[in-house]
């Protein structure tokens, strides 16, 4: 199975418990388990965090084959059902809110994730009521594509961080 990082896991892994210079062995973790075909990403999730100016933007560029490219047939498919089906909440949601997520990587990794049969790992929240933005664990309800936070991954696929002294 294969697990598809939002940009939300990476930018709070480094913002706050896994900081690039206190928790190497994370970022190190994420590559390896890039080849062993686990975890990946896509390219909207690298645009998004190439815009930045800090060492995150700088690991991204220097990890690009950790993400994939969206642009097959069945992605650009899945992705068109989630713009239509969303666009019927229009109605029910924040002026702008379909725009704001169609605009960004999020619709990208869902649709990416129902072609691949992957897990999105995201740290949005799952909440029906919420009516400013669409957010990725609410979508991927109304398609049946599975999601969970990064200590959930971490904890499927055993990882461990030990400091050798």
């Amino acid at each position: 199975m294969k697990y598809l990082l939002d940009s939300n896991t990476l930018i709070e892994a480094k913002n706050r418990y896994y900081g690039m210079s206190i928790c190497p062995g994370y970022w190190s973790w994420l590559i390896h388990q890039h080849h062993a075909l686990e975890v990946a990403s896509i390219v909207q999730v690298r645009d998004e965090l190439s815009k930045g100016n800090d060492e995150l933007t700088d690991w991204v560029k220097e990890n690009a084959e950790i993400f994939d490219a969206a642009s097959d047939a069945d992605t650009q498919a899945a992705f068109a059902s989630i713009a239509s089906k969303m666009a019927t909440q229009i109605p029910l949601m924040k002026s702008g809110a379909l725009d704001d997520f169609l605009g960004g990587a999020d619709p990208w990794l869902i649709a990416k994730a129902m072609t691949t049969g992957a897990v999105v790992v995201t740290h949005e929240a799952y909440n029906p009521q919420i009516k400013r933005k669409f957010t990725i664990p609410n979508v991927c309800e109304v398609f049946g594509v599975p999601y969970m936070n990064t200590f959930e991954l971490l904890n499927k696929l055993e990882a461990r961080f030990v400091m050798h002294t």
